[in-house]
């Protein structure tokens, strides 16, 4: 895609698109500022794709007005407290079908207030769709300064990895030069992720209200779409329709974080002695295991033989099974494993008590050095302690500065002592095992998400 002559660096990367999603569910997030459009869009991709039922097109009509016109932002505003503030409050999860692909839509909040949710999200997301309400934009001067909560999500996004990144530049039916506005928001865009490190996938004009590209190029009354002088690229749906399926890491080194352990009934038969009575229950969360494999059980070092590989609780087996899928693992012997270990192939990375971290900061509470915390990292609780703050990021400038302390909604880069060794390694490397999250230990609250450096 081209967008002012400028290419982007997924198409350098991607090469053709349509050949490569190979029917993958896509789950993408939604993120932006305060009344950028996000809950209007999903509303439009639902009504569109006719993925909603009767009886939700009576719920959402709006009596003042025509037949034709619906309120979209509740088929998503869910909340009896979003609907009387008009603002999304906590993700909400949409689905639909198409003919070439399924999706899985999370609608985060805007307000800065709730971040943390929007993080909560981005970790499991293919894809993030960040908009941009032009009205609220000076974008007949150059250079144009986004919102900070837009700046602040894309950030977000690309420290937790969301493979592609979409700018949707929304509401340009309501300016006064939609295609000055494009080419200014999009350059500015541009600027920012070249500062940033960001790789953008599209940059794409829409409107959610009227259904401007949107699904297709043309609006719902029929008129031509929005900026077709300037921008020839695909429709918001085709964009990402044609990205490419995030497959799970399946020829990465093989990890199972144990999730629950099930006491297998007493059999005395020669099966149930030569094999161990418990099935330990769990997502595989990198790399291929088969039945025979020899495992290393983290962190006591033990090791054992896969005897079986469980489809589900009826008993039926596996050959084998890849990252993402959830089996039952029965071991050859018994040895002592807990909610919380990790199974593993032969010699794996070595456990680590300290780590550095970015972390996002979601607490109202500051993050101070010194004060303990529950980190959770896959199934496993264990106290950790923060050592240092090494410093924090400028959301306006892009600039690390000194910090003795987090604020909500910072990121910053810390240091981490823990009470136990765990199989963490970087989040480059695996959004599973490098991910953990912080949660105060007084209040219960989720406090940080971290990413292993």
């Amino acid at each position: 895609m081209k967008v002012m002559g400028v290419t982007t660096n997924f198409e350098k990367s991607s090469g053709v698109l349509s050949s490569v999603n190979d029917g993958h569910t896509l789950r993408f997030l939604t993120a932006g500022s305060v009344d950028d459009g996000k809950s209007t869009l999903i509303g439009r991709l639902l009504l569109d794709s006719r993925a909603i039922l009767a009886d939700q097109l009576t719920g959402i009509q709006q009596k003042a007005t025509s037949d034709d016109s619906y309120d979209l932002a509740r088929l998503t505003d869910g909340l009896q407290a979003e609907r009387e503030q008009g603002i999304t409050i906590d993700v909400a999860y949409r689905y639909f079908t198409t003919p070439n692909r399924k999706f899985i839509i999370a609608d985060a909040p805007g307000h800065e207030q709730y971040t943390r949710n929007m993080v909560t999200a981005a970790s499991n997301s293919d894809a993030a769709v960040i908009l941009v309400d032009a009205t609220k934009l000076h974008w007949d001067k150059q250079p144009v300064e986004l919102l900070s909560q837009t700046r602040r999500h894309a950030l977000l996004a690309h420290l937790l990895r969301v493979p592609f990144l979409i700018f949707a530049i929304n509401k340009l039916d309501a300016v006064s030069d939609p295609d000055t506005a494009f080419i200014n928001v999009s350059k500015a865009l541009q600027e920012f992720a070249l500062q940033a490190g960001l790789q953008i996938a599209h940059i794409i004009p829409i409107s959610a209200l009227t259904g401007a590209n949107v699904i297709d190029n043309k609006t719902q009354d029929g008129r031509a779409s929005l900026c077709a002088d300037i921008y020839h690229g695909p429709t918001l749906l085709q964009a990402l329709t044609e990205l490419p399926a995030c497959l799970d890491d399946v020829d990465g080194h093989f990890y199972f974080p144990v999730q629950y352990v099930q006491k297998q009934a007493q059999q005395h038969t020669p099966e149930a002695n030569q094999y161990g009575q418990r099935i330990f229950w769990g997502k595989v969360a990198s790399g291929t295991v088969k039945k025979g494999d020899l495992v290393t059980i983290q962190p006591s070092g033990q090791q054992a033989r896969i005897s079986k590989i469980l489809h589900n609780a009826l008993g039926e087996e596996l050959p084998q099974a890849t990252s993402g899928k959830s089996i039952g693992i029965v071991l050859d012997k018994e040895i002592d494993v807990s909610r919380g270990d990790w199974l593993t192939h032969g010699v794996t990375e070595p456990l680590h008590k300290e780590i550095k971290a970015n972390l996002a900061w979601l607490d109202d509470e500051p993050l101070v050095i010194g004060r303990a915390y529950w980190l959770k990292h896959g199934h496993r609780w264990v106290k950790a302690k923060i050592s240092a703050i090494h410093h924090q990021l400028n959301i306006k400038t892009l600039e690390t500065e000194p910090a003795h302390q987090l604020q909500a909604n910072s990121i910053g880069e810390v240091h981490l002592q823990l009470q136990q060794a765990l199989p963490l390694i970087s989040y480059n490397q695996s959004r599973t095992l490098g991910a953990f999250i912080l949660v105060d230990s007084a209040s219960n609250h989720t406090s940080g998400a971290g990413m292993v450096l």
